[in-house]
């Protein structure tokens, strides 16, 4: 049965990228993928809070597989983020490409730990 809760998390996580996307970057006229970059931001700050919440016995294996493995995993786009630096390096935009390797990498891995201290020490 866990697999419907996954499957459940991900019918909402897809969309909600799609559209997310769509907004910001329609907000922004630039080649650099500001779209995907705030879903995965945005993610990982959501998967630490989920994850200290967990740690603290506030969040149950299944809320865990609805909303970290399910919602924010289809949410979170590693792919389109290799993609879209790949597409900048290649059209020349080498810095950009760095600067969103950068950014999601520390900046995320920064989020997930912030928000998981955080939750933990509100819990």
């Amino acid at each position: 049965m866990n697999w419907v809760l996954v499957l459940v998390g991900g019918m909402v996580g897809a969309p909600l990228r799609y559209l997310t996307d769509r907004a910001v970057q329609a907000r922004h006229d630039q080649v650099f993928p500001w779209g995907t970059l705030t879903v995965n931001l945005t993610g990982c700050l959501l998967f630490g809070a989920l994850t200290g919440a967990a740690a603290a016995g506030a969040a149950s294996s299944e809320v865990q597989l609805l909303l970290g493995t399910g919602l924010l995993g289809a949410l979170t786009t590693y792919s389109t983020f290799s993609y879209e630096t790949l597409r900048l390096a290649e059209s020349g935009a080498r810095l950009l490409a760095a600067l969103n390797m950068a950014v999601s990498v520390v900046v995320g891995t920064g989020a997930v730990f912030a928000a998981h201290a955080v939750v933990q020490r509100l819990l």
